[in-house]
Order: C-alpha cells, then structure tokens, then sequence
C-alpha cells in the first residue's frame, strides 16, 4: 500500500525548509512585498477582512500553508478548491485607474506566489540554513505545485533563482508605493493586540509593554531583509550595511528560536501538521 505523503514528501527541499521556525518571519516579509504591487494590496484591501481580524487571518493562511506543504493529496486538493472558489467570486477597483479586476487575474496570483516562496527562501537562508544552489532551484520548482493549486499555469511561474531574479527585475516598473500599501505596511508593523478571551488588561500589556517592543524589532527586520529595491520604493535605503544588520538579526533570532524549542518536551517541538505527515510517512522527527 503506498504512503500518501501529498505534494511533497520527506525527500523533497520544502519539507526541509519548511521545518524552520524562522519561516513566519518569511511569510511576514511577503506581505510587505506583495503590498508593493498596487492591484494586489488593492485586491486584498477591498476583499479582506484582516483590519477587523488580522490574527484570525494570519492563522487561516498558516493553516492553508501548512496544508500545503505537509496535507495528504486529499486535504491539499479540498484547500485549494476553496481558495479558487473563494477568489473567483471576488472582484476589485484599481485606485490608479478605476478599472474592476478579478482576484485570481494569473499576474496578480503568480506576484504573490513568488513573492511568498521567495522570502520563505530568503529569510530561511539568510538564518543560516544551508541549501546548496541546486536545492535552492528544487525548491522553486517543487513549489510550481503550489502555483498551480490556485490557478496558475507552472509554465509561467518563475523555476530556478535565476527566473526568479529575472521575474523581478521586469516587475519593478509596475511596483509603487501607494496610499494602500503605506497602510498595508503601517498596519503590518503595528497591528492591534490580540484579544485574548476578552481579556483587556492582558490586550492592554501587548499593547504598551515588552512584547510590542519585541514585535516592533522583528517587523524591522522582515522590512530589512527585502530586496534593496523594495526597501527603497518603501522610503529607506538600499544600503549594504541594512543586509548585514538584517543577516546578524534574523539569525539571532534563528538560534533564539532554536533554543527555546530545545527547552520543550519533544513532542511540542514539531508543528501538528508536520507530525501527522511523519507519522503517515512511517517516520520520527528527528
């Protein structure tokens, strides 16, 4: 009988770069990227309800990740449908020129698709884990699969680093920073607390003591670890020195990480989705 493994599987780059904590700090980069491109924070700004809830949303879309990268064939497939469902009833205006667009239009899908598996990338190996450039590029092409969950075609999604650094240089003549993505990017650097059972007092902590100190030093960092081009089109410097900076602090904040999961039972130290495909895989975590 044959082990459903889903997309990927134990052998494969994702499942080796997705075992990093670090990666939520990628996947917070993507969104100050992806709000460059003016049609798809406008996309997302009309369509989404993350002002009103934006931890319940984040939690949505690490679960729709997670199942990405760890579900069986059945549980990605069932995602991934609702997401198409989902995005082909939605419609935005551009601000720029008053034009209605669809939200799942193949350039808007594939900004964001390469600008997530981008900076998961980046932000994983500017931690330090080590790829070498063969794995680099399998991790592009593996992700084609995710590529095409949600509608695109793999042919016209960037495969290998080099198409990646290719798409991007043809893409920054559209990119700008508008009204939406400074508030997209405000919002993103300081969110509301989460509400925690009602909780005013605890809320009323995040909100004013250390952890939105804390909070603040790691959305620098997702803001320092973009492209210098990215950071530039936000107002800041494309500086060598803002890499090194960003490079010393994400890993840091790697061994940080590391450290405080070595401190739990083992069984808390792998992420519930990752355990159950080891599990079906017939494997431990090692």
């Amino acid at each position: 009988m044959s082990v459903d493994v889903g997309l990927f599987g134990p052998d494969s780059v994702t499942w080796k770069l997705h075992e990093e904590p670090i990666l939520l700090l990628g996947g917070l980069r993507s969104l100050y990227l992806q709000a460059l491109h003016p049609r798809a924070v406008a996309g997302v700004a009309q369509n989404s309800g993350y002002r009103a809830d934006p931890w319940g949303r984040l939690n949505r879309t690490s679960e729709y990740v997670g199942t990405v990268i760890y579900g069986s064939t059945e549980e990605v497939e069932r995602a991934a449908s609702r997401i198409r469902r989902l995005h082909s009833r939605m419609t935005a205006t551009d601000p720029r020129t008053g034009e209605t667009f669809r939200i799942d239009d193949p350039d808007l899908l594939r900004w964001v698709h390469v600008a997530e598996v981008e900076s998961f990338l980046t932000t994983a190996t500017r931690a330090g884990l080590k790829l070498t450039p063969d794995e680099v590029d399998r991790y592009y092409t593996e992700q084609l699969k995710s590529a095409e969950l949600v509608g695109l075609d793999p042919a016209t999604v960037p495969a290998t680093a080099a198409e990646v650094d290719a798409y991007y240089e043809a893409m920054q003549p559209e990119l700008s920073l508008t009204k939406e993505s400074a508030e997209t990017a405000f919002f993103l650097t300081v969110p509301p607390a989460p509400d925690f059972f009602g909780n005013r007092a605890l809320r009323l902590g995040l909100t004013l003591g250390p952890a939105r100190w804390a909070y603040f030093g790691i959305a620098g960092t997702a803001i320092a670890l973009l492209p210098p081009w990215a950071r530039r089109l936000y107002g800041g410097l494309g500086w060598r020195t803002t890499d090194v900076t960003a490079d010393l602090s994400v890993r840091g904040m790697r061994l940080l990480l590391a450290t405080a999961l070595n401190t739990l039972p083992r069984k808390y130290r792998t992420a519930p989705m990752r355990q159950a495909a080891l599990t079906r895989a017939g494997l431990t975590d090692a």
